[in-house]
């Protein structure tokens, strides 16, 4: 029979006991990207959206969804975060996003740095929406894990 980390022996939900794990510095980075209309990323350029400035919104959302990981996700354990970092760049027609998590902690960083690349790019979706009918969020994905 399979053992399931987040069941109890009556296959009730739990938080996995992390407490007997070593504290250590862990790094996570995610990514994913905006797809979205030439035009809408010259715009977007020309700081000329209706609804004003996205990225530096989507970078304070990316930033704050990290930081409020364990909120959102049930099973994750509230993390001290040492630094988080949402990063962008602009091609033709695509806004590629990067999050890089840092802790010093027992247990990975990873949803947050996932859950902070999502928020971006929701972020800017919901910004950018009534300029471009068709974007599209897509590749939201861990690149990155290391722990020392």
């Amino acid at each position: 029979m399979t053992e399931f980390s987040h069941l109890d022996a009556d296959g009730s939900a739990r938080m996995v006991n992390v407490g007997a794990k070593p504290e250590q510095h862990r790094v996570a980075v995610a990514t994913g990207a905006l797809v979205c209309l030439p035009a809408t990323i010259l715009a977007l350029k020309q700081k000329a959206l209706p609804k004003g400035d996205a990225l530096t919104v989507a970078r304070v959302a990316g930033i704050q969804a990290a930081k409020s990981t364990a909120s959102l996700i049930p099973m994750c354990h509230t993390l001290p975060l040492d630094h988080v970092a949402i990063g962008f760049e602009i091609s033709e027609a695509k806004i590629s996003i990067r999050c890089e998590a840092a802790t010093r902690a027992s247990t990975g960083v990873e949803m947050e740095a996932l859950t902070g690349v999502s928020v971006a790019a929701l972020t800017l979706y919901d910004m950018m929406k009534s300029a471009d009918k068709t974007m599209r969020i897509e590749g939201i994905m861990l690149v990155e894990k290391t722990k020392r």
